[in-house]
């Protein structure tokens, strides 16, 4: 395993994280979610992102679970705050309530004292920037948060928050956990920029494009049964829109280069976002531990430049670029 700083910040993490966004506490059955954990650590990860909402707060109580007897000082354990894990109108959002409470349940679940990063999951419109700064602020004064970070937030969010935390002295935000793939290349226009100039990294979720850049997926064909595709109740949505015969198709050309690198179609992916040096970590998330093993495989690996030309040149068009493309809901959800 190879490792980085988080950003310009002195907390060195892992740089292939395991997450559990879609697998613990629904996708797969806890036995298998302990099993990918042990795998992680086996493999050298110290760095484990989660999120309250992830399984409706279920995952972050396996993830505790699976962690526990760990040494807790050579972990680096991430969680995140905003959308709803209740019925009431403040069970969700960056108010100072919601927050305060949130990373209560948050500590409880992943059985620690403290989370060593806690991000705001997305920007809330309906509280005062001032007010979600100063809610961290103090969870950091507090000792049970770490450093603070974002997730998906755009380039003048971030440039917001991080004015209000120098006019105030506030501790900066010191991460951002964008999606990020081959396909998906929104962040490189104006997220990637301001973070380098200000010690932000990345902390990329999706690396390998929900699968879709293992090349499992065939043009023409139905996807496999039991992948993420066909999963209704978790990732099938987010997936659907990348299940196109032409990006399926270029997907599928990637394999003659990794196979010269001697790499997995995975492998390749999660190398691919590790050669931007502001990314700081990909996210994995696995269902099975084979996957993290052959996922670990990619730290420490360098790509030539002739090699991320051939990748361009074979994907091409259909590389989402656009910036505008990360949004938060404009109301809470």
């Amino acid at each position: 395993m190879e490792f980085r700083h988080l950003g310009r910040s002195g907390l060195v993490i892992s740089e292939i994280a395991y997450g559990n966004w879609l697998t613990h506490g629904s996708q797969v059955e806890e036995d298998a979610a302990v099993a990918c954990v042990h795998a992680a650590l086996d493999e050298g990860i110290t760095t484990f992102d989660t999120a309250d909402v992830y399984a409706g707060t279920r995952a972050e109580e396996v993830l505790g679970r699976a962690l526990k007897g760990q040494r807790r000082e050579g972990l680096e354990i991430f969680t995140k705050v905003y959308w709803p894990t209740g019925p009431g109108k403040n069970d969700r959002g960056l108010s100072r309530k919601h927050i305060m409470e949130s990373v209560e349940g948050s500590l409880r679940r992943l059985q620690t004292d403290y989370v060593d990063l806690y991000q705001a999951h997305r920007f809330d419109h309906g509280t005062p920037l001032e007010e979600t700064l100063r809610a961290f602020d103090d969870l950091v004064r507090q000792g049970k948060v770490l450093y603070v970070g974002v997730s998906e937030w755009r380039a003048e969010e971030i440039e917001r928050a991080l004015k209000i935390a120098d006019e105030m002295g506030f501790d900066r935000i010191v991460s951002n956990q964008p999606q990020y793939s081959m396909l998906w290349r929104v962040i490189e226009e104006e997220i990637v920029p301001l973070c380098e100039r200000e010690g932000i990294g990345q902390l990329v979720w999706s690396p390998i494009a929900q699968g879709v850049l293992t090349g499992k997926y065939l043009p023409g064909q139905p996807p496999p049964a039991g992948s993420r595709a066909t999963d209704e109740a978790g990732g099938a949505n987010f997936i659907k829109g990348m299940l196109t015969d032409d990006i399926l198709t270029r997907v599928q050309n990637l394999r003659p280069i990794a196979q010269d690198l001697g790499l997995s179609m995975a492998q390749l992916a999660v190398a691919w976002v590790l050669q931007n040096p502001n990314v700081s970590a990909a996210i994995i998330g696995a269902s099975r531990p084979e996957q993290v093993r052959d996922n670990v495989k990619a730290a420490g690996v360098k790509l030539d430049d002739d090699v991320l030309k051939r990748i361009d040149d074979v994907l091409g068009p259909v590389v989402v670029r656009d910036p505008a493309k990360t949004a938060s809901p404009a109301r809470r959800p």
